[in-house]
């Protein structure tokens, strides 16, 4: 089997044209397609839906379901609002700082940059509770030869203990911060 990409990913939205305005508005997403329907295709089950499909780029497509006779959409009380989240690439820096002044000026609330070693991403929520980043790559090709080279390691120790390891802590060091 050999993958060629993501096709799309597809998310629960509160309301499909909401969120196809937000996109469109905020991160300039153009608005592919709509598909509506009464059952569902894969399990023919009657549940009528709205799924709309936006242009994130590179042949990169974010989906999302609006399916109103679902109860609401809620998030898992077990897993931090940092932790899922759809991060979109953008070209440098200065592009970054833009992208939150701009998300900014039109009303949205945006954490960082925060400086990460290898990124620099901001945060912000669309109107559906997802988290959102923008990031730019900062690291080195070192800095990436030297991470992947250590991920196995690290994946299998991280397995047996569930403990913080300090491989990567190098990224911290002095040398590297910007």
């Amino acid at each position: 089997m050999e993958i060629q990409q993501i096709h799309h990913v597809a998310y629960r939205c509160n309301d499909a044209k909401e969120t196809v305005e937000f996109y469109a508005n905020a991160l300039n997403m153009d608005f592919i397609l709509a598909i509506s329907e009464d059952k569902v295709p894969s399990t023919k089950e009657p549940d009528p839906y709205m799924h709309i499909f936006l242009d994130a780029g590179n042949g990169n497509i974010l989906a999302f379901f609006e399916i109103p006779n679902s109860p609401p959409m809620g998030k898992d009380p077990n897993t931090p609002d940092w932790v899922q989240h759809i991060a979109f690439q953008v070209e440098n820096e200065d592009a970054l700082l833009k992208a939150k002044a701009e998300l900014e000026g039109k009303g949205i609330d945006v954490i960082g940059p925060t400086n990460h070693e290898i990124i620099k991403s901001i945060y912000f929520f669309d109107p559906n509770g997802h988290r959102l980043e923008l990031t730019t790559i900062t690291a080195t090709q070192d800095m990436m030869d030297k991470l992947h080279e250590m991920g196995p390691v690290m994946l299998e120790e991280w397995s047996k203990t569930k403990k913080t390891l300090p491989h990567a802590a190098w990224l911290h060091a002095q040398e590297f911060s910007t």
